[in-house]
């Protein structure tokens, strides 16, 4: 028996350097996807970007869906419609296509 817990400590040491490893490899992982999504909006927002910027601002939650909710983005699932996107959201008020930009990249990257 005394051979059986000296076979288990083995197996606990050759486990511990393994453990850092498939951290690390979490991480990449992570990392590789937060780029995937990341970079130029335009790419994920298509043509809602072009419009984004001949938007009037201050410009709601509301308006927007009723100007582009049929507008495709980007989603890591697939594309959805700027409806869809915003639909979990209260009717907010944006200031400049950048705000709107910014709460769709973060609502996409759920």
């Amino acid at each position: 028996m005394p051979d059986d817990k000296r076979g288990q400590d083995e197996d606990e040491d050759n486990e511990q350097p393994q453990q850092p490893e498939r951290k690390r490899e979490e991480v990449r992982d992570r990392a590789h996807e937060d780029r995937a999504m990341s970079g130029d909006p335009g790419g994920r927002l298509g043509d809602l970007d072009d419009a984004l910027e001949t938007q009037n601002y201050p410009t709601t939650t509301d308006e927007l869906v009723e100007a582009y909710g049929d507008y495709e983005i980007e989603t890591q699932g697939g594309t959805e419609s700027l409806e869809k996107v915003l639909a979990p959201t209260d009717n907010q008020t944006y200031d400049s296509a950048d705000d709107v930009r910014s709460r769709l990249l973060g609502l996409i990257h759920r």
